[in-house]
């Protein structure tokens, strides 16, 4: 692996990167928690919209008219498949939970994206290194926040070995896709693309848990294939 030159702005981002992603996954699992969290999910899944608009005002991302229709129309996608009752599970909380983790999300890619660019190794080097990084900063983070505040939470995961190994292994392997890609391409078009899995959930869903589909949420699954083309076009 090519040996990376450490400046600054690559600490600034990796670091910036790192503690973002930890709060917007706490916010996601707040989310979780709220009776009325479905509206809120799927802000927090408009990631892809919000980058857009981040990256345009602030990080000289340029997207296409196919691409900004492509990203918005997954965003409507997510939003229909993630509101069950409409407008009835409106709450403000939930919306501004929603929002914020969005956002965090959304920024944690185009700082990842920022800090990958900034090493100027060729592909997959830079997303290798920046990689490494934020995983072995968030650890740090975690391990140390585990030992002095929820010893108990420790205890437990080191409790399930197999499940807590399989959950790393597959969000680890998630994780290089996700440092890869947005190494190669700007941060909207990634994320509308990677919403195709919301085709492999409803697989899941209908095979395996047994769930019917609404109609809605088939409509919504059409659209983000619609957007998934849109993207690949723009």
């Amino acid at each position: 692996m090519a040996l990376p030159i450490i400046t600054l702005d690559f600490m600034l981002y990796v670091l910036g990167a790192s503690v973002i992603q930890i709060l917007a996954t706490a916010l996601m699992v707040k989310l979780f928690k709220l009776k009325n969290f479905t509206i809120g999910t799927g802000l927090a899944k408009s990631e892809a919209l919000v980058a857009a608009i981040l990256g345009v005002l602030f990080f000289g991302t340029e997207l296409s008219l196919l691409g900004w229709l492509g990203v918005s129309t997954g965003a409507l996608a997510i939003f229909m498949m993630s509101s069950a009752q409409g407008l009835k599970e409106f709450s403000l909380k939930t919306v501004s939970i929603g929002l914020a983790c969005g956002t965090a999300f959304a920024l944690t890619s185009l700082w990842v994206r920022e800090a990958s660019l900034s090493l100027g190794l060729p592909f997959p080097h830079g997303a290798a290194w920046v990689l490494l990084m934020v995983v072995v900063i968030q650890t740090v983070i975690l391990l140390g926040y585990l030992l002095f505040k929820e010893k108990d939470t420790l205890t437990l995961l080191c409790n399930r070995p197999k499940l807590t190994l399989l959950t790393s292994s597959t969000s680890c392997l998630g994780s290089i896709g996700w440092f890869s890609a947005m190494s190669l391409q700007a941060v909207p078009y990634v994320k509308t693309l990677g919403q195709i899995e919301v085709f492999f959930t409803l697989l899941i869903a209908i095979f395996w848990l047994k769930e019917q589909v609404k109609i809605k949420d088939i409509l919504a699954l059409i659209l983000i294939v619609v957007a998934a083309i849109l993207v690949m076009w723009s």
